[in-house]
């Protein structure tokens, strides 16, 4: 490779690492948020499991929004290209992020706060839809041989940058800010600083060209006028399996996340510094592991192979839950220690092989709407299913349910391998 190619290669996969970084970023502000705070400024006063479960339901709507985001972007992007589609989905999510931080709270607003909350958790969500997907394609498509599974991480990688970010910023604020501060404007900060982010991103991205996968398609055959049709026409079952695999990954993070956020904080009443510290120390194993990943994918195994190996431990995972986490700090620790290392086994290979399973033509859309129907059917529900089992049996049947995900995963990725 020339030191040009080099360079520009260098280029394009600083730019899908920094676009993912701050759409992550902008979600999840509001995830951490909403385990927060959020229940008790923007709904009614009623029992405290109910203002966490209509938080965690707002929380949902992006899920709700990412599959149409996705199908939006996704046609575009098979369309004029993945360079303009980037750029209009990060615009999506960076305004709507900037506006949460002007909401008027219930007591200022009444029923008209949490509409607005919900529109613009919509907003995020939209914008999302067609960011993961762009980017994982932006660095693959440039990938060398035998490069696709590392180049494909990078975005990855923006998870956990965005995470860092998000919750080390309101760890900062609730060091130098009393709860009462906190509660009635503090929280508003992080949400105001995304348009910083939003403007590197967007500087970045600009400069950008067309892939080369991209480029050549076009040079074989028009872009299909409904990409959707194409991927249900032609690869329907392969948009299944690819969804139902991917959903692991999503449950076990928001469950790791959003979920033990808020129970550490509620229900086992840890302080909210010291839920965000162990929360910070365990994303970094999520980000060792998605490199370690990307690595064992190009060199020891294929993308298929480490994903199926992070369900298994997935499956063992959920059964440790409930012990670990009522076995004080040191216990949460470990149980989020452990499932962001298989986080990132079963979320860092999927930049490389969820694309792989669509041709070009159609890849935007077929990744897009894989991954974020799973987003919906994994991510969405989880924080509001796990609150409703831990207050119908115990955390014991949470565990239970984070099994019985991953091992769905299991089963469709044994069913499907990527394109050749």
């Amino acid at each position: 490779m020339t030191a040009a190619a080099q360079t520009s290669h260098r280029r394009v996969l600083f730019a899908s690492l920094v676009g993912t970084s701050v759409e992550f970023y902008d979600f999840y502000i509001y995830s951490t948020a909403a385990a927060l705070v959020f229940g008790d400024l923007f709904f009614p006063k009623a029992s405290p499991t109910a203002q966490q479960m209509l938080a965690y339901a707002t929380a949902g709507v992006a899920f709700v929004a990412r599959p149409v985001g996705g199908l939006f972007f996704g046609h575009f992007g098979d369309r004029i290209g993945r360079k303009s589609t980037l750029v209009a989905s990060l615009l999506t999510m960076g305004l709507s992020t900037l506006l949460v931080a002007f909401l008027p709270t219930y007591a200022g607003a009444g029923y008209l706060a949490p509409l607005a909350l919900c529109l613009l958790r919509f907003g995020q969500g939209f914008g999302l839809g067609g960011e993961w997907s762009g980017a994982a394609l932006l660095a693959v498509e440039h990938a060398p041989p035998g490069w696709r599974a590392r180049y494909g991480i990078v975005p990855q990688l923006g998870a956990p940058v965005g995470f860092i970010a998000a919750n080390g910023l309101f760890l900062l604020l609730s060091t130098q800010l009393s709860p009462v501060q906190f509660h009635d404007w503090g929280w508003r900060i992080p949400f105001a600083f995304s348009v910083v982010m939003v403007g590197i991103g967007l500087w970045i991205r600009l400069s950008l060209t067309e892939t080369p996968e991209f480029a050549a398609a076009l040079a074989e055959a028009p872009p299909p006028r409904v990409p959707l049709a194409e991927v249900i026409g032609r690869h329907g079952g392969i948009l299944v399996a690819g969804t139902v695999a991917t959903i692991a990954c999503f449950l076990l993070y928001y469950l790791s996340t959003v979920f033990v956020l808020g129970y550490g904080t509620k229900t086992l009443h840890y302080s909210m510094a010291e839920m965000l510290v162990v929360e910070l120390i365990a994303i970094t194993c999520m980000a060792a592991s998605i490199l370690a990943s990307g690595w064992l994918a190009d060199r020891k195994f294929d993308e298929r192979a480490v994903l199926m190996f992070g369900c298994v431990g997935s499956i063992a995972a959920g059964f440790a839950l409930a012990p670990m986490l009522n076995a004080g700090l040191g216990g949460v620790l470990g149980f989020l220690c452990i499932s962001q290392v298989l986080m990132g086994l079963v979320y860092g290979p999927l930049g490389a092989w969820l694309p792989g399973l669509f041709p070009p033509r159609v890849r935007y859309t077929g990744a897009s709407a894989a991954f974020n129907i799973a987003g919906v059917l994994g991510g969405g529900l989880t924080p509001i299913v796990a609150q409703k089992l831990t207050a119908m049996g115990g955390l014991a049947y949470v565990g239970y349910y984070a099994s019985g995900a991953a091992a769905l995963s299991l089963i469709a990725l044994l069913m499907v391998r990527a394109r050749k």
